[in-house]
């Protein structure tokens, strides 16, 4: 143990210094007693240089690192490497110990995860936000060692728990950059409970109401739900303790995010979601007979219960690609509810939790893991130089959520496919060569175009011709970034060829006509003939769809008519240019200073997105799309789909100053229908200051109403007031805002 001097002890916060002593002890537990010393006195001179101390927070560095560092521990069943170079991070970059140092003292392999740290941390210091480049190069430098990915995923759990301390726009970047990468990362990497609670958090932070309410509708029906789970329960235990297996039972609510997005989905009340919860069997089972035992137990509950078919489960057989193994049920329990019963061992059960690192525990137990597999392709496509950066983004995000399906070779083995699947992903899977020259394929005997979409179960054959190359249009319909990374890459081989082609034959042309070709000259022309780069008129050139003689004479007029207009240019006032360039910039800066994008950039074009409406008050965020910046509120419902898949063109908003326009509101008001009740609602809102009413739509239904009301105010300020005053009319039983 590292003793700490009392004038540390005296200063610190006990909580933070019993929890080093913790992370401190499991270290102890791999290291010599030179590296204890070493790490002993690297600690020491860390605390007397104070480095640990931000502001007034003399705890913030030393709470950031334990914390990861129990994280690493508790979440991710990890003693090693990972935890050293957690401890050894800061004291590296404040230059408490040189890296030499700890390369003599603790290995190679503990210098090798520092250096990516330190180059995350470098990438990390240059983005203002999630910058696409600077993004692909920090999942590049994750991609190198999976261990890496580990530390900083423990990091960001550990930033998102305390994240409300945050200024709103550190908050916004943090969510954004946990629900693009990290929570993927979470799930790829089998951390199921890590990448549920980033989920949570992430409706925590975005959508408070809905997050507050689902908990609120949670522990309200705690006690009844209790009680279901006993009485379900009851007789299993009754059969499981005749068999004399060793076994543990308990019930788990879902999580928080996964109630609501089925609360979004079925658009139904919290009362009707069925399977809240759900039973999980854990077996205390010796590895040879782990699959058996859990089939027995299968067996037990389905003679009690009656199973659901359709919704079998069985990754007992096929684990999933991270290395999840268990079988999933659904029967049919007391009060005709369907309930979920989930069955594994201790040791798969440490593998759900804990995700891949919990497979190096058990020696002697071959991974089903895919992972390894998947950075070795992540780390290629990032490395590739032939793909743009966007390309490299989409490569990551394309199917690290998607399910998965099971498919078979004509000799039996077995493949792993995203679903949606085509032949021609399953041709690729195979081979690169084998997927460029597929034609066709068979399907369990039947032949079928390479666009069939596959099932699980399906046996496949693949034919291919020599004649065959990638199309363009095969881009539309593979979903695996592999397929799509070999024919982006072989596309872009053939079209330089092209390219080449067309050049020389266009040189040798303006040559024979004695004409001198000017590249500035040229490429005004292939912009003003329509194309969108110079890559496609080329291509149209060596393929002949663009007549080389036409595209000359047009070459040859275009530079005609730019020497006489030279020749007879004029130079402006500077009158004339002034008020040339003040007109320009009234149209680019019309948005006015309502609204602040990025950090303190006033005046940017933007619009309010259609899909969620947002209003001056509201929680927000811009999107970079192709029609320039959109704002769209942190609730809407497309929010968690955009932060996903492209938060590198996330950029933080916030309103300014106050707000100078109206903004049209729809609220659904749901009550009894009552006589006068409407007229009662009309009224509020003709008494209420800066409030509107643009129109109104009732309709009634077994003594109920419901009405759209949409109104035109300034702010979510003003709409609060309004709202509150609405419920206090007799008979209203719900107000909502429509999206």
């Amino acid at each position: 143990m590292v003793k700490l001097n009392y004038s540390v002890k005296k200063n610190a916060n006990k909580l933070t210094l019993s929890k080093c002593k913790l992370l401190l002890e499991a270290v102890e537990l791999d290291l010599s007693i030179e590296q204890l010393n070493a790490l002993r006195q690297i600690i020491k001179k860390s605390l007397s240089k104070k480095i640990y101390r931000k502001g007034e927070d003399n705890n913030y560095i030393l709470r950031a690192i334990v914390n990861t560092g129990l994280i690493l521990i508790n979440d991710m069943g990890l003693k090693d490497t990972a935890l050293l170079a957690t401890l050894l991070y800061w004291p590296i970059i404040q230059k408490i110990v040189a890296i030499e140092e700890v390369e003599n003292s603790f290995g190679s392999d503990t210098v090798k995860l520092l250096k990516g740290l330190i180059k995350i941390n470098e990438l990390e210091a240059t983005q203002s936000s999630l910058a696409s480049e600077n993004f692909a190069s920090l999942l590049l430098s994750l991609a190198e060692d999976m261990r890496v990915i580990l530390i900083m995923i423990a990091n960001r759990l550990y930033l998102m728990r305390n994240a409300y301390r945050y200024k709103e726009a550190l908050r916004t970047r943090l969510i954004t950059e946990v629900s693009y990468l990290y929570a993927p990362l979470s799930h790829k990497m089998g951390l199921y409970n890590v990448k549920t609670e980033f989920e949570d958090l992430y409706l925590k932070y975005t959508d408070r109401d809905a997050y507050d309410y689902i908990v609120r509708k949670i522990n309200e029906s705690k006690e009844s739900r209790d009680k279901y789970i006993s009485e379900f329960v009851a007789p299993i235990e009754a059969r499981l303790k005749e068999t004399g297996l060793k076994y543990d039972i308990k019930g788990r609510t879902k999580s928080i995010s996964s109630i609501n997005n089925k609360l979004k989905k079925q658009k139904i009340d919290f009362e009707y979601i069925y399977d809240l919860f759900a039973i999980r069997i854990i077996l205390d089972s010796e590895q040879i007979k782990e699959k058996a035992e859990c089939w027995q137990v299968y067996s037990i509950v389905t003679d009690l219960y009656t199973p659901n078919p359709k919704r079998l489960k069985d990754w007992l057989s096929i684990p999933k690609s991270n290395g999840y193994e268990s079988l999933h049920i659904t029967v049919m329990g007391p009060q005709s509810r369907w309930v979920e019963v989930q069955i594994r061992t201790r040791r798969m059960d440490e593998v759900a939790e804990k995700g891949f690192a919990a497979h190096w525990k058990y020696k002697g137990v071959k991974s089903q893991s895919k992972v390894d597999d998947w950075l070795t392709n992540l780390r290629y496509v990032m490395e590739n130089k032939e793909l743009d950066t966007k390309e490299k983004l989409d490569a990551f995000s394309l199917d690290i959520y998607d399910e998965e399906i099971y498919v078979f070779t004509p000799k039996g083995d077995l493949h792993k496919l995203p679903k949606g699947a085509t032949i021609l992903d399953f041709a690729f899977s195979i081979h690169s060569k084998v997927g460029c020259s597929c034609v066709s394929g068979k399907v369990n005997g039947r032949n079928v175009s390479i666009r069939h979409k596959l099932n699980s179960g399906d046996q496949i054959e693949i034919i291919t011709s020599p004649n065959q190359s990638p199309k363009q249009d095969w881009l539309g319909f593979v979903i695996t970034s592999k397929a799509k990374n070999k024919i982006r890459q072989s596309l872009k081989e053939e079209a330089n060829k092209q390219i080449a082609i067309a050049k020389e034959l266009l040189a040798r042309r303006f040559k024979n006509r004695k004409i001198d070709d000017y590249e500035a000259t040229l490429m005004r022309l292939i912009k003003k003939l329509g194309f969108r780069n110079v890559t496609d008129f080329y291509i149209k050139i060596a393929n002949q769809s663009l007549d080389i003689n036409t595209v000359i004479d047009q070459y040859a007029e275009l530079e005609r008519k730019e020497n006489e207009l030279h020749e007879k240019h004029e130079v402006k006032s500077a009158e004339g240019f002034i008020a040339h360039s003040a007109a320009e910039t009234d149209i680019e800066t019309h948005a006015g200073d309502e609204l602040v994008i990025d950090h303190n950039l006033t005046g940017i074009d933007y619009r309010l997105a259609r899909c969620c409406n947002p209003i001056y008050g509201d929680e927000i965020f811009g999107f970079v799309s192709s029609q320039g910046i959109k704002i769209h509120r942190k609730s809407c419902p497309n929010a968690h789909d955009m932060f996903t898949r492209f938060g590198y063109r996330i950029v933080p908003a916030r309103w300014a100053g106050k707000s100078s326009s109206d903004y049209s509101i729809t609220l659904r008001i749901i009550g009894n229908d009552d006589i006068g009740i409407v007229n009662n609602l009309t009224s509020i809102i003709s008494k209420e200051n800066g409030v509107t009413l643009r129109s109104i739509n009732i309709d009634s239904n077994d003594g109920l109403f419901y009405g759209n009301i949409t109104v035109m105010l300034s702010d979510t300020e003003k709409l609060k007031g309004l709202m509150k005053k609405l419920h206090t009319v007799k008979g209203v039983k719900q107000i909502t805002r429509l999206i």
